[in-house]
């Protein structure tokens, strides 16, 4: 059985889409569907059971598995509330590392892009030898899931016991179905194709930054699917520990998303830039890209989907039909 974190989220969900589309049958979810919606996401799935995460450290005792895949966290980067992000992104994974620590199950964990902070020291996924104590995350969210990359490279330099398999995966900005619970955190192009569909004009946010035209701010852009193989892939070869950025190695602009989106439903692309929020400046980034070195010499050879053919792919199989789900 494999144990999914997280598992009613948007990645979470996308990854027991795949296991069962593997033929995975033994896939147990963790999580709390609320009321928006989240059951939505695992509507088509086959699972063997859901845990609810106040249950969780007593649901695994004297349980085997054959790996747990730890998505479950507090998202949110706008978050505020320091000590619940830190019981749930910091506390409860250390509970989970430990566990899977004695009982020898393999242990695979979302961390995030949001540890590089503003960029400034650059985005190279190295962690050993104090690389990772560089990194300054702006927000309570990067900070949280950075103090765990910490735990565990300082576990490896200690030479501590860990689990026979271990990886942290710093996910940059990925996209995709499934995410239409999050509000204001959905992609820019969930957000805006409606409005795109109708002919409506998206707004960006204007540059903060006078060597950056409006609409120039870069991100990872990554497609859930291609995220989703390497964790997949992860499952599939035990030998590969690490920390390991997850991106497609290629920065693009806002102004090329939703041009991929107007064209994608084959329409003239209309943007307005709009100022960005006083209480969103301090935290933002501008560029990110992942160095995805390691995760090629660690053997992951598949090719991730350009942005246009992903937007597309997104669009015409899931935003732009009745039913928006995977």
């Amino acid at each position: 059985m494999l144990l999914v974190t997280g598992g009613a989220g948007f990645i979470g969900s996308n990854l027991v889409a795949t296991l069962n589309e593997a033929g995975y049958a033994g896939v147990a979810v963790c999580d709390r569907l609320g009321s928006a919606g989240k059951w939505r996401n695992l509507a088509a799935r086959q699972l063997a059971d859901f845990v609810p995460p106040a249950d969780l450290l007593h649901w695994l005792d004297g349980r085997k598995l054959d790996a747990i895949l730890h998505l479950g966290a507090i998202s949110t980067t706008t978050a505020t509330d320091g000590d619940l992000v830190i019981e749930t992104n910091f506390r409860l994974p250390l509970s989970l590392l430990d566990w899977a620590t004695a009982t020898r199950t393999p242990f695979i964990y979302a961390s995030s892009a949001a540890t590089y902070g503003d960029g400034q020291a650059g985005y190279s996924d190295e962690w050993a030898n104090g690389a990772l104590k560089r990194l300054r995350p702006r927000n309570l969210y990067g900070w949280s899931k950075h103090l765990f990359d910490l735990a565990v490279a300082e576990r490896v330099a200690r030479k501590e016991k860990l689990p026979p398999q271990w990886a942290g995966l710093k996910f940059f900005n990925v996209f995709g179905p499934n995410e239409y619970h999050k509000g204001d955190m959905m992609s820019l192009v969930a957000k805006n194709f409606d409005d795109a569909r109708s002919g409506k004009a998206v707004r960006l946010f204007r540059s903060l930054h006078v060597d950056v035209a409006d609409g120039g701010q870069k991100r990872d852009f990554i497609y859930v699917e291609d995220a989703v193989a390497v964790m997949r892939w992860l499952i599939e070869t035990p030998r590969v520990s690490g920390i390991f950025n997850v991106g497609t190695g290629q920065a693009r602009t806002f102004r090329d998303l939703i041009g991929a989106l107007f064209a994608a439903l084959g329409n003239v692309p209309a943007i307005e830039y709009i100022d960005m929020p006083a209480s969103m400046r301090e935290s933002y980034q501008e560029f990110t890209e992942a160095d995805i070195g390691n995760l090629r010499r660690a053997g992951y050879d598949a090719d991730f989907l350009p942005l246009e053919a992903a937007v597309e792919r997104y669009v015409t199989g899931y935003l732009d039909r009745p039913d928006r789900y995977r």
